[in-house]
């Protein structure tokens, strides 16, 4: 925390404050009385003090969340975590029903098909940005307990739509209520996990957006043969609603301003709550000016941080791949391997095994080696110490990738091209963890820059399925994924080795990073 004081001319005039959160975000400026008269005014030369104590004593204080028992914490993190995978598990589930889903509305169009899939995505990638600042302002909690219920709600609108117009409407929002958890899902592990303990719980928050979409089809399918399309959203509801009844009465705010704004309110200290907790009192006078910086930031810092754009590629490149393979398996594994809708489902199963391998040996490789790294360097631990680990997942990428495509192309027997789906899954999850630790320890605005890898990779995963019938069509399996290799190729594996040599440099020189 950083803390400023500025005499005024005026010795019964107030006094300047500037404050910066020890969580992130910007520095904010306050006028607190000083001086004066009557047993509430705050002399100017206790100001600093009082604010210097209230650090001292939060930092021991049982309500901070990073001194919750064990227990507590990992129940706040499965709690978020189930939260994180179940938005993720909605946008896939319907993909192996999307011919039936084109069969019940009419739809000829192999783009309109794809999109009622992919527009999920692109509300998706928007959502995060206002979000992600109304959790700083009126904390995580219930921004998440209200998004999981009015993401509920579309759900029901899209198992009830009649019309193509419609269904594409209600995915469209339900995309924008399920980003929720993206947008408060990293900061609540931020917020409970210091630096060299939170691998393991930013692995189990990150395996949600990523087996999730993976679960989905194999259950999707089943039901939508079984039952019909529209239970696949029924699901869905279904599942919206045993997570509030499990979270609402057990997660607990964990946003370190708004839980000592709402403690000092109760102690009837508004002095001290205007001093200590400017970001969250005033805003810089105005919700919607604090509005608009936290959705401006994620722009900043991927246009004016080329380490912050380039990690958010790698990422962005492989969600849109990731999801290109929802769009075209039901075609591959009906057509080529002759799979009915239910067994095809099973074709996702590939994925998912290999994020649950990651999910083990990747959190604890990543932890091995930035424990190893950071005792090497007197215990200090540095950013570029997570980037062993993302330089080792993304060899399995390109490996997967290229095993799926010719495998599908040659159309060998169907094993092949899953366990190729397996490698790329292994590396996908091996590659994600570590890019998005490296965001939370690097910059100062961690929330910004989580949401604007988020928003990038969101819009990819749209993007990539409205062109992939197309391209295989033109490439074949082998030509095509062969050419996304080589792009994971070129931007996962040399720009790593790069960073990890000379981010620390790049940092020392960015007002944007610690």
């Amino acid at each position: 925390m950083a803390v400023q004081q500025e005499k005024s001319p005026i010795p019964s005039a107030t006094t300047s404050v500037t404050h910066v959160s020890d969580h992130e975000d910007t520095a904010v400026t306050v006028s607190i009385p000083a001086g004066g008269e009557g047993e509430s005014a705050i002399p100017e030369d206790k100001i600093e003090e009082k604010i210097e104590d209230k650090e001292d004593d939060w930092e021991h204080d049982p309500i901070n969340p990073r001194n919750w028992s064990g227990t507590k914490k990992w129940t706040a993190t499965l709690l978020v975590s189930f939260y994180t995978f179940v938005t993720p598990l909605a946008s896939s589930m319907m993909a192996p029903g999307l011919p039936d889903l084109a069969i019940k509305y009419g739809i000829t169009s192999p783009t309109i098909i794809a999109m009622t899939l992919s527009v999920f995505l692109l509300s998706f990638a928007i959502g995060p940005l206002f979000l992600a600042p109304l959790s700083e302002m009126y904390g995580r909690v219930w921004v998440l307990h209200i998004g999981n219920i009015v993401f509920l709600a579309f759900n029901l609108g899209c198992a009830l739509s009649t019309t193509t117009n419609s269904f594409i409407a209600f995915r469209f929002l339900s995309g924008f209520a399920g980003s929720a958890p993206i947008a408060c899902g990293g900061g609540v592990i931020g917020d409970l996990f210091s630096e060299r303990d939170r691998a393991s719980a930013m692995a189990l928050y990150s395996i949600g957006p990523l087996i999730g979409p993976a679960i989905g089809p194999i259950i999707g399918s089943w039901v939508a043969e079984l039952a019909g399309i529209q239970y696949v959203f029924y699901l869905i509801v279904a599942l919206c609603g045993v997570a509030s009844i499990l979270a609402i009465p057990l997660l607990r705010e964990t946003y370190a301003p708004v839980i000592r704004l709402r403690r000092d309110k109760l102690a009837h200290d508004p002095e001290s709550a205007a001093a200590t907790h400017p970001t969250v009192v005033l805003h810089h006078g105005s919700k919607l000016h604090y509005l608009w910086l936290n959705l401006s930031r994620p722009v900043i810092l991927l246009t004016r941080s080329f380490i912050c754009f380039v990690l958010s590629l790698y990422m962005a490149l492989m969600y849109g791949i990731y999801y290109l393979m929802f769009a075209t398996f039901p075609n591959l594994f009906t057509e080529v391997y002759h799979f009915s809708v239910g067994i095809g489902g099973l074709a996702y199963i590939g994925l998912g095994l290999g994020f649950l391998l990651a999910t083990v040996f990747g959190a604890k490789i990543s932890d091995q080696i930035y424990q190893h790294l950071s005792k090497k360097n007197g215990g200090k631990g540095k950013p570029e110490m997570r980037v062993p680990a993302l330089i080792f997942g993304s060899f399995f990428v390109p490996i997967g990738l290229f095993w799926y495509g010719w495998s599908a192309q040659a159309q060998i027997h169907w094993s092949m091209p899953i366990i190729g789906t397996g490698f790329f899954g292994f590396g996908l999850m091996t590659t994600f963890l570590p890019i998005q630790l490296y965001l939370v320890d690097a910059f100062t605005y961690a929330a910004s820059a989580l949401a604007a890898a988020s928003v990038f990779r969101s819009l990819l995963g749209f993007a990539f399925p409205l062109f992939g019938e197309q391209m295989f069509a033109a490439l074949g399996y082998g030509g095509g994924n062969s050419l996304l290799a080589g792009l994971a190729i070129v931007i996962g594996i040399p720009f790593p080795v790069w960073i990890y040599f000379a981010g620390e440099r790049i940092r020392a020189k960015s007002s944007l990073s610690r």
